[in-house]
């Protein structure tokens, strides 16, 4: 038995098929399935209830299954711990971060980043703040930003940016005249919200409740230059980051107060999960460089 055993293995109870768990690994349907074979062999045990017209694992699929993650997983840790040994030559990071911040300022981090270590690839994964939180929890990627505050619970984190939300409406809305104007005064608005995966629905829905009326959402989205299109075209009015209003001269910007909006962002991760020297210097990296920011 070697890990890939185990690796295949895993794949196939992930996906309950040989077929499709060979199409993922990029191997033929033949070899992931005698690979298995091979397994149930050694270990003395069929591992899946091939009779019926689903792949079902056994009770001894199922333990193999639990002790399968568990090498898989301290196998990854041995590798990182070895790449670790190189000096940072080389190294993976998985970070998380939300479609609706203004992304200016992170590529040019990610850049004097890859300059001083070029051999350290990253994935980037854009997400609500809800769905990064669950990836990170489950070891999907290594670190995410997010709306805070977050489970102190589970991740480690630290603030980086507190950004006002204003209110956006077409230039011949009723309320472009002014400079301000009081939450309250939006009660009969139709809003375009962003959808259930982001937090910042959440702030504004409350934020409006506790001004005394239930937001009339007439659409919800997950990007914010879609929202900004649809409030050019008059669909509704729409709540976004300071920094996302500046983006769209097509539309005004008001400053929203009595109550005012703010959200605070910062990055998290998992207090249960390792974490590479890779990640870890990326966020000491980070840190230094939006602190001088």
């Amino acid at each position: 038995m070697d890990i890939k055993h185990l690796q295949y293995f895993i794949e196939v109870a992930n996906f309950n098929s040989f077929t499709r768990a060979a199409d993922h690994l990029f191997i033929t349907q033949p070899t992931i399935s005698k690979m298995i074979k091979n397994l149930e062999t050694e270990l003395g045990v069929e591992l899946f209830d091939r009779s019926r017209k689903q792949l079902i694992l056994t009770d001894a699929g199922r333990v193999v299954l639990d002790q399968a993650k568990l090498i898989d997983k301290a196998f990854h840790n041995l590798e990182t711990e070895m790449d670790n040994l190189l000096g940072l030559k080389k190294g993976h990071i998985r970070i998380g971060l939300p479609p609706i911040i203004d992304a200016s300022f992170f590529p040019r981090i990610l850049s004097r980043f890859h300059q001083d270590y070029p051999n350290i690839t990253f994935q980037l994964v854009e997400d609500g703040s809800k769905k990064i939180e669950e990836s990170v929890q489950n070891d999907l990627i290594d670190i995410g930003v997010i709306v805070l505050p977050t489970n102190n619970a589970l991740f480690h984190h630290f603030a980086f940016l507190e950004e006002d939300i204003n209110l956006i409406v077409h230039p011949s809305h009723p309320h472009a005249c002014g400079e301000e104007i009081d939450l309250a005064d939006l009660e009969n608005e139709s809003f375009i919200l962003f959808n259930k995966d982001y937090v910042l629905r959440d702030l504004i829905i409350s934020s409006c409740n506790e001004a005394g009326f239930s937001p009339h959402i007439v659409t919800e989205s997950s990007r914010w230059d879609f929202i900004e299109e649809m409030v050019y075209c008059k669909l509704g009015v729409a709540l976004l980051p300071e920094s996302l209003c500046r983006h769209d001269e097509r539309v005004k910007t008001i400053r929203v107060r009595n109550p005012s909006i703010s959200w605070h962002l910062g990055f998290i991760w998992s207090k249960d999960h390792y974490l590479s020297y890779a990640a870890k210097e990326w966020l000491k990296y980070t840190r230094e460089a939006l602190s001088h920011k």
